[in-house]
């Protein structure tokens, strides 16, 4: 059976007269890339339960423009923001929550001194409001008592200093948090970071992701949480290079709990 998500875009909601309580912002890998999209869908389901008013762009949605950002092509990046910060301002947003780091970033904290001016919210530190608040209640499911180790996104954590968030949602399954030992500001990139994630490696002994799966496989996981759809993506490569498919699941913090709520 066909699931179906009510998503309804920024347009609708102006021509109904409405304004939602917050943008999400959906970002490129969470709309193309099949892996990432469970994660969007896992994160509407969240917001759909705990009753929040939400709305994307969809096809007004751009790149954040963080790629050509990071590959030094600031022009680019430059007029991706300008358009984009047109698109939000005449909807006249003001809050915005995106599951991607990298979006977060360049929304954050790039956007204003170009006029887009907006609260913006990383989906973990989102989701922990809607606990805090009793928006949203977290039971462990099947998650319970399962060995969990939680991958820093470098955007998330050591550029906008955001590691609790993350955690204090994995520890609400009453699952176990084991931490690597390059953890929090400590923390090793997956290598897909500064839009690696688009060309060739260099040459070298060894895959950045494989050597931070290598960190994640010492705790004996049952499970690799990410907060980041390119970490999502370098960890399960990494696992598979590792041959532990079968054994080790790498999900997205939202998956978690969409899961364990059965959603």
């Amino acid at each position: 059976m066909q699931e179906i998500l009510i998503v309804p875009t920024m347009a609708e909601m102006l021509a109904q007269g409405k304004q939602p309580e917050v943008l999400f912002w959906v970002g490129c890998s969470g709309s193309f890339d099949d892996r990432a999209k469970k994660i969007t869908k896992a994160f509407v389901r969240i917001l759909n339960r705990a009753n929040v008013s939400f709305a994307v762009l969809g096809t007004e949605e751009s790149c954040s423009g963080d790629p050509a950002k990071r590959a030094g092509n600031e022009f680019l990046f430059q007029m991706q923001a300008m358009t984009n910060i047109e698109v939000l301002n005449a909807y006249e947003v003001k809050k915005i929550v995106t599951a991607c780091p990298h979006c977060f970033n360049t929304l954050k904290n790039e956007y204003p001194e170009l006029g887009g001016k907006y609260e913006v919210f990383h989906h973990t530190e989102f989701l922990k409001s809607l606990l805090d608040d009793g928006r949203l209640t977290i039971e462990g499911g099947q998650f319970k008592g399962k060995r969990i180790t939680f991958h820093d996104p470098c955007y998330l954590g050591r550029a906008n200093n955001i590691y609790q968030a993350p955690r204090d949602l994995i520890q609400k399954l009453d699952a176990e948090l084991v931490e690597m030992k390059r953890s929090r500001a400590n923390g090793l990139c997956c290598g897909a970071g500064g839009a690696q994630m688009f060309k060739d490696s260099e040459p070298g002994d060894k895959e950045i992701n494989v050597e931070r799966t290598e960190d994640a496989l010492e705790t004996q996981p049952d499970i690799i949480a990410a907060g980041c759809p390119f970490c999502n993506t370098m960890m399960t490569d990494g696992i598979k290079n590792k041959e532990k498919e079968g054994e080790i699941k790498v999900f997205d913090i939202a998956e978690l709990i969409a899961n364990a709520q059965d959603l």
